[in-house]
């Protein structure tokens, strides 16, 4: 009883509720995550200017994330004012011709690439998006449907395939488990993994035939109508190049920031855009990720906080308590914690080493092997990425999605995505325990 009392009062479990319910309720994202932190704070004994001290300093855990959204926004709307997107949206209208499944595929494919190929993770969406919601309005797509589709392909690779954001993923779930005394080959973290990208498609799966493949009515805005002016020119080739130059310079250097930046370098050098344009294109690119960016900073700052209280071991000690001795009883909570962890903090990479430490050494005393840890751990970091409010993956699909005004961000985007991808992470995580047994 003594434990549940102590559980039912956790800060850590406290603050992320509250996260929830003031975004159900449709308070700004930005202002809850700042109340939450200082629920959490001083419900913990901290003083105020305490909290604000380590929410503040704690930002810069993101700080490497919001400039890479920074520099890929300005690479975004660089391409864009090439006319390459315009020539792409073109492209993607002529091949759908009135098929609602084609665009769909289509769009899984970009938000896929995005994440390796071409590597500008959410950037593309608010470019490539709206000038689609004409079409999706004509086809009377469920826009919950293409924001599942998105949530997809910016999550499964990084899951399940090891290049681009998927090889910071699997090389942080590698690194975090040789610090916690279990032997890991970087390069096989994939091959556990693959069971979970399998997961996300059979999610995928209903999210589009079953759950959200009705017509849905929206307005039409004019605004946002496809205009299919652009031809492809001779500079959209030196924007290929600089795609290509991020994507390999990114790999080489393990920097996202640096890719981007290489990129931009291109762009400006062969003359795409003016070079007396670059403020204006640095500018749109705060616009276009600049909220996405600050809301990621605020984030690691709610994180520092929680690791400050000392909640959120403290919550992992008591719920230990509770951990029957069943390989698959133990799995499924840690799993459920992980959830819990990563849909109040938003990132699924900034979880990782949390759920290491804590769980790595209970696995080994339960006698996981090597395979099922991986699948475990990463199945519990990626756990909520897909649902939180606080995460990219559900801010970059409602950024383009709501570019005319209907498409809401919790019960539109979290609250789909959710449901399908964290029930379909869950499931498949144990039945991969169950395999590599």
């Amino acid at each position: 009883m003594e434990n549940f009392l102590n559980l039912c009062t956790n800060p850590a479990l406290i603050s992320v509720i509250l996260l929830c319910i003031l975004c159900i309720k449709k308070i700004n994202v930005l202002l809850a995550i700042i109340v939450s932190t200082l629920t959490a704070g001083i419900l913990s004994g901290m003083n105020i200017k305490d909290v604000m001290n380590v929410f503040i300093s704690g930002m810069g855990g993101n700080s490497e994330t919001a400039l890479s959204y920074i520099l890929l926004g300005a690479f975004a709307a660089t391409m864009a004012h090439s006319g390459f997107t315009d020539v792409i949206s073109g492209k993607i209208s002529k091949i759908v011709n009135g098929n609602k499944w084609v665009l769909l595929a289509i769009l899984t494919l970009i938000a896929m690439a995005s994440q390796n190929i071409v590597p500008i993770h959410i950037a593309f969406i608010p470019i490539i998006i709206p000038p689609l919601l004409g079409i999706m309005n004509k086809l009377q797509i469920d826009r919950r449907a293409v924001a599942c589709v998105l949530a997809f392909g910016l999550k499964m690779p990084y899951i399940a395939i090891p290049a681009g954001f998927g090889l910071i993923f699997q090389n942080l779930i590698a690194d975090n488990m040789v610090q916690n005394g279990v032997n890991v080959i970087r390069s096989e973290v994939w091959k556990s993994t693959l069971i979970l990208g399998i997961g996300m498609i059979a999610g995928l799966l209903v999210a589009v035939f079953i759950t959200y493949r009705k017509p849905r009515r929206y307005e039409n805005k004019t605004e946002i109508v496809l205009q299919n002016t652009e031809e492809f020119r001779k500079e959209h080739w030196y924007v290929i190049l600089a795609a290509v130059s991020t994507f390999v310079v990114q790999l080489l250097t393990q920097s996202l920031p640096l890719g981007a930046l290489v990129g931009l370098g291109i762009m400006f050098s062969f003359k795409i855009i003016p070079r007396d344009k670059m403020d204006h294109m640095m500018n749109e690119g705060i616009y276009l990720m600049g909220y996405i960016a600050f809301v990621m900073l605020v984030a690691a700052g709610f994180a520092s906080v929680l690791k400050e209280t000392g909640s959120i071991d403290t919550m992992v000690s008591t719920i230990l308590n509770f951990m029957p001795s069943n390989i698959m009883l133990a799995s499924l909570l840690i799993l459920l914690v992980g959830l819990f962890i990563t849909i109040g903090i938003g990132t699924s990479f900034g979880t990782i080493p949390i759920l290491a430490v804590l769980f790595v050494p209970v696995c080994i005393k339960l006698g996981f092997n090597t395979p099922q840890m991986i699948v475990l751990l990463a199945a519990a970091a990626a756990l909520g990425d897909a649902g939180s409010p606080a995460s990219d993956t559900t801010l970059g699909p409602t950024s383009g999605l709501n570019a005319d005004g209907q498409h809401n961000h919790i019960f539109d985007t979290c609250i789909p995505t959710f449901l399908h991808y964290n029930i379909a992470l869950i499931v498949f995580a144990l039945l991969g325990i169950l395999l590599l047994a």
